[in-house]
């Protein structure tokens, strides 16, 4: 009996990215000078201040944020981080870190929005977002590379793509959440669909959609690590450094800089998300 011959899955995938980048890719070129464009407003925002600068700075901001005890912990975090020799490389994931999701969450809300708004719009992205949420994270690199080369835009695409499917999900889930008899009442009073999201819808799925916001942050963080393999530089690329040449220290230094801006940002919007939940009980 005849094998079953192989669906050349994989040769499709390598054909249409080659379709994309044949005919799409002045498009490309332009959304890569975006890209870089704000990756290096943010790492100029960063690292042009002197460290202690702008670690007092972040501690103002996330006292006004947050609260003091968070402000506290993060100038103690940044030092230790400064003092490790790692304050480069640590604001350099940084700026990777806010640049994916300030352009995830610019294409992620608008989005979940529709999503909360139409139901067929709801089923067709629903399955995309599954599968993107499931596939692994290295994956992603491949077409990213193909596309933007080595660096850090591609770095950054990925990430996009990885860390955006909690934003849409916790937005629309967030929007569809809010009580019908609101809904009606704005109606009563001649609101219009836009009026109704401003004031009445976005105000009430607030905290959920924060909840997306700092799962996006997270997975950004953990995906920018990832795509050190590509050219994205910063922590990721210190750890792997460290991994090729069995470098124990600067592996270690480099993995605890890494969690230190992790948990800065996570208790950030863990916070702003607590917030958003007193005001609107």
């Amino acid at each position: 009996m005849d094998a079953i011959p192989k669906i050349p899955i994989g040769d499709w995938v390598e054909a249409f990215v080659e379709f994309l980048d044949a005919y799409f890719g002045g498009f490309f070129e332009f959304v890569s000078d975006v890209i870089e464009a704000v990756i290096q407003a943010f790492t100029n925002a960063l690292l042009f201040p002197p460290p202690v600068v702008l670690i007092a700075i972040l501690m103002a901001l996330v006292w006004l944020l947050a609260n003091r005890k968070i402000a506290l912990w993060t100038g103690v975090g940044l030092l230790l981080i400064l003092n490790l020799d790692m304050w480069d490389p640590g604001m350099s994931t940084l700026a990777l870190v806010l640049s994916s999701a300030f352009l995830a969450l610019i294409v992620g809300i608008p989005i979940g929005i529709l999503t909360a708004w139409s139901d067929i719009v709801d089923r067709i992205v629903r399955p995309i977002l599954d599968f993107m949420q499931t596939m692994p994270p290295f994956v992603y690199l491949v077409p990213a590379v193909l596309l933007f080369d080595i660096g850090e835009v591609p770095a950054l695409v990925a990430t996009i793509i990885f860390a955006m499917p909690p934003v849409i999900r916790l937005t629309g889930l967030g929007i569809r959440q809010v009580p019908a008899e609101l809904i009606e009442a704005a109606k009563a009073f001649g609101s219009t669909r836009n009026q109704m999201l401003v004031k009445v819808q976005l105000p009430l799925a607030l905290p959920t959609i924060m909840a997306g916001v700092n799962q996006c942050i997270m997975l950004a963080l953990s995906m920018v690590v990832i795509a050190a393999m590509i050219g994205a530089g910063g922590l990721g690329g210190e750890v792997l450094r460290g991994l090729q040449r069995l470098d124990v220290p600067r592996g270690f230094e480099s993995g605890l800089a890494i969690v230190i801006v992790a948990i800065i940002l996570d208790r950030i919007t863990q916070n702003l998300k607590g917030k958003q939940k007193k005001e609107t009980t």
